[in-house]
């Protein structure tokens, strides 16, 4: 049997895209950092999105069954920390950086790499998290070409680098 915490320290060799994930509703704006982002297939565009279910701000994507996925930058990292850290409210977090909207009104990070608006059609609980089956109904792009990336517990940036 595979221990959580070795499986934890494998899965931190893995490299993955930062994202904020975002709602909003009748109870407010919320979000939080997820690296469990992927495309599922392009006809019709979905993603999936992984939350753990223990999330303080989980029940808001249930109720509002809409969502924004924002890709970060280098730039963002300050932003990834807020969104990671229970020490942040929401109205805090949504404080830093630009927030715009697009189809369904979930926050879109204004310079994010690309942002993926998004419906929620189905869930599926899995131990302690939840997959959210995303249909996408709205991209915007940014004119960034760097992107913001986890590996073995550290940031680092990835992209074209522009010389002189």
């Amino acid at each position: 049997m595979i221990e959580a915490t070795d499986f934890r320290n494998a899965m931190s060799l893995l490299t993955t895209a930062v994202n904020v994930i975002t709602t909003s509703g009748e109870t407010g704006m919320h979000g939080f950092t997820a690296s469990a982002v992927c495309s599922v297939t392009d006809t019709p565009p979905t993603l999936l999105v992984c939350m753990n279910q223990s999330s303080r701000s989980y029940v808001h994507f249930i109720e509002n069954k809409i969502l924004s996925v924002n890709v970060l930058g280098p730039q963002h990292e300050q932003i990834s920390n807020a969104f990671a850290s229970s020490k942040f409210s929401s109205e805090r977090r949504f404080q830093l950086g630009s927030w715009t909207i697009l189809k369904t009104g979930s926050p879109v990070l204004g310079d994010a790499l690309v942002s993926f608006d998004c419906e929620i059609e189905n869930i599926q609980q899995v131990g302690t998290h939840s997959i959210f089956m995303c249909r996408v109904v709205a991209i915007q792009r940014s004119e960034q070409d760097q992107s913001l990336v986890y590996f073995n517990r550290t940031y680092h940036s990835v992209g074209q680098l522009e010389f002189a």
